[in-house]
């Protein structure tokens, strides 16, 4: 194990549903998705526990479903079960081809697949050196899995919330895909964030982060090294704090 000094040793790492697609317009690139494990797998050999909440997006979102019309709270939690695919998926990637010890833990229960969350076990479980990926968000329809990501990252007492993004290094004025003058935002506040409404993280999630005191920082994981570098202090990314 590194003996590298960390500046975060227990992180919540975000991942996206349309993560895992890659460039497909929909479902699981395997590429990418062995591209990922491999990432978390360089921050894990660190030292650093790892927490996951996984997106569903690339198999069903509850808002598009929605507008298409399905009852929201049941597309909703069609959407957590696509939490739980993504979960496995990585789960697989994790400890067969990298041979790290891993759990999920979801919140609805799907005990024959993985264990119900339970705070207290998943914080012994990243004590004994396991990835614990959370799947299902929160449980709750007409919530994201952004909130998900900030509730676990309290919960477990995480060090920093990392919103990992797909060919986006951080936060922008605007969007740097449809604008290519759009200016980076190295740091900004919760306020702020909040206020100019840039896509961060919903408003629900970023509440809770500032409520906590808890810092943010969205960056690209597929910048190779990426998530490594911030573990051990670089700066990358766009930082989101209390100042």
């Amino acid at each position: 194990m590194n003996q590298t000094p960390l500046k975060y040793k227990r992180i919540l790492l975000k991942l996206s549903g349309e993560s895992f697609r890659g460039n497909k317009n929909y479902g699981i690139d395997s590429k990418v998705l062995s591209f990922m494990s491999s990432q978390i797998k360089s921050v894990f050999d660190l030292g650093v526990e790892v927490g996951i909440v996984v997106g569903g997006g690339n198999i069903i979102r509850g808002s598009e479903a929605e507008m298409q019309g399905m009852d929201r709270a049941s597309a909703d939690h069609a959407g957590m079960l696509a939490t739980v695919v993504n979960a496995l998926l990585l789960q697989d990637s994790l400890e067969r081809v990298h041979k790290v010890e891993t759990r999920i833990q979801t919140a609805l229960n799907i005990t024959e697949v993985a264990e119900p969350y339970i705070r207290r076990r998943a914080i012994r479980h990243l004590e004994k050196n396991r990835i614990v990926i959370f799947a299902a968000g929160t449980g709750n329809p007409f919530m994201s899995t952004d909130t998900a990501a900030a509730l676990r990252a309290i919960e477990i007492d995480a060090d920093v919330v990392l919103m990992a993004k797909n060919e986006v290094d951080g936060i922008y004025e605007s969007d740097p895909k449809l604008d290519p003058k759009a200016l980076k935002i190295e740091f900004l506040t919760y306020f702020e964030a909040l206020q100019k409404r840039l896509g961060v993280m919903d408003s629900t999630a970023l509440s809770l982060c500032m409520d906590n005191n808890l810092p943010l920082i969205v960056f690209d994981l597929f910048a190779i090294d990426s998530l490594k570098k911030i573990a051990l202090g670089d700066s990358i990314g766009s930082l989101v704090s209390s100042g």
